[in-house]
């Protein structure tokens, strides 16, 4: 299963200075929020979790939070997204792959879920 989602970088910015701190934690886990450089940063992770709930095929909502994705780096800096025991459950997901990329004012993420 595929799923991408695009955002525009300036999006985010407005929704940091309008929620301050809030902001993140409205999509976001303190770790995650930990690897947040700047507005950009924080917009590609959103659309890493909007990705991943599209692959699901339900988006974000009831059979799938925000906080059901969880985003991680590699040693090398490299995006890793662990999904929650729920989720993996449900949906029977064996193994997950990101990709997250920056081009001018948007942030693209393409994630890879494969099932049992």
């Amino acid at each position: 299963m595929i799923g991408i989602d695009l955002i525009k970088t300036s999006r985010m910015e407005r929704f940091m200075e309008r929620f301050g701190d809030k902001a993140l934690q409205k999509f976001l886990s303190q770790d995650e929020i930990n690897l947040v450089k700047n507005y950009k940063t924080a917009a590609g992770f959103w659309a890493t979790k909007e990705a991943t709930s599209k692959a699901l095929g339900v988006g974000i909502g009831k059979e799938c939070s925000f906080f059901d994705i969880t985003i991680s780096k590699t040693d090398k800096g490299a995006p890793i997204i662990k999904l929650s025991d729920k989720i993996i459950h449900n949906f029977n997901i064996r193994d997950t792959s990101v990709s997250i990329t920056h081009d001018g004012e948007y942030a693209i993420a393409v994630t890879a879920l494969q099932t049992l």
